[in-house]
């Protein structure tokens, strides 16, 4: 098994390389912008950046915001780690976990309630495999270090398997998406909205999702730990922005969809149902939530995917400011 180092940070997801990173370090010497990181389905994130409140709130406040977008978690932790960003949108639950075990100086500011039902493990609608047990000796593409790959992992142990009985063919979702159509795998763990985008493009199936304990899925929000400590009042703006916007997100489904439907490249409807399946509620992260991301930790240690155990309770927990 591959371990996880400080090493292979940057390459573990094969998304982004320090030189793409240069050129936020030299940003960071302006303390009047805060740099926020993001991927292109962060969606609380995105609807802030498509609508401009972030700069509506900061401008009476001096400062101005800079986008910095993301191929994956990985990479958008490890320039949060180094300084080269201030505060980074949601990521899967697995991936502080990878950044605690290589060291990063990270706080925990925010967490959305779980979303079980948003990542799947998906089959060929004419796919012998009915069940999970039935994955034993099969090729399976899955994201290394992302919230599915624990559901893999997680889902496996609980029919009585252990990673060593698949064959993992360790891909992106673009790339996952492209095996598994092309037969080149048996079956593929994604997240949405590439579930939402299988189910209504192709014939697919669902065996198993992260229901009945299997992967909560908690997404977190993090901040750099200098950012943190000097700029708490941000912190606490920021966080009450993305509370705010996941409600309306619940509240208005099509007019939220149809805001990210370009941004995605994917059609309303689709959007509509990936999102439906996330709860987006953004809340205090507590040491009792922090149970799974213990577990999640346990699990690739024990997989061989850590080099070390981690202690997530040791890990910094922001606390909304009344």
């Amino acid at each position: 098994m591959t371990t996880f180092s400080r090493r292979t940070f940057l390459q573990f997801s094969g998304a982004a390389t320090a030189a793409s990173l240069l050129p936020l370090r030299v940003q960071a010497a302006d303390s009047k912008v805060v740099r926020i990181g993001y991927q292109k389905s962060s969606t609380l994130i995105a609807l802030l950046k498509a609508d401009g409140t972030l700069e509506k709130k900061l401008k009476p406040l001096g400062f101005e915001v800079s986008w910095n977008e993301f191929t994956s978690g990985l990479p958008l932790l490890e320039a949060l780690n180094i300084g080269s960003i201030d505060f980074s949108a949601d990521v899967a639950d697995t991936v502080p976990v990878f950044a605690l075990a290589a060291g990063a100086k990270l706080v925990y500011v925010a967490q959305e309630a779980p979303s079980p039902k948003a990542q799947a493990i998906l089959v060929p609608t004419d796919s012998p495999i009915r069940t999970v047990a039935d994955l034993k000796g099969k090729k399976i593409a899955v994201t290394k270090a992302a919230g599915s790959h624990y559901l893999l992992i997680s889902a496996l142990n609980k029919a009585g398997l252990s990673f060593k009985d698949i064959t993992p063919a360790y891909l992106t979702p673009a790339d996952g998406r492209a095996a598994f159509e092309r037969g080149a795998v048996d079956a593929w763990v994604t997240w949405d909205p590439f579930v939402a985008a299988a189910q209504r493009q192709t014939q697919v199936r669902v065996i198993a999702d992260g229901s009945n304990g299997v992967a909560d899925y908690q997404r977190y929000y993090l901040a750099s730990s200098a950012f943190a400590d000097a700029q708490p009042k941000l912190v606490n703006l920021i966080y009450a922005e993305l509370q705010h916007t996941g409600k309306w997100v619940k509240d208005n489904p099509e007019k939220a969809a149809a805001i990210l439907a370009p941004i995605w490249g994917l059609d309303t409807a689709t959007v509509t149902a990936a999102n439906a399946r996330r709860s987006y509620e953004v809340r205090p992260v507590v040491p009792t939530a922090l149970r799974e991301q213990q577990k999640i930790a346990d699990t690739f240690y024990e997989a061989g995917l850590l080099p070390k155990p981690v202690s997530v309770f040791d890990a910094v927990v922001w606390k909304p400011q009344a």
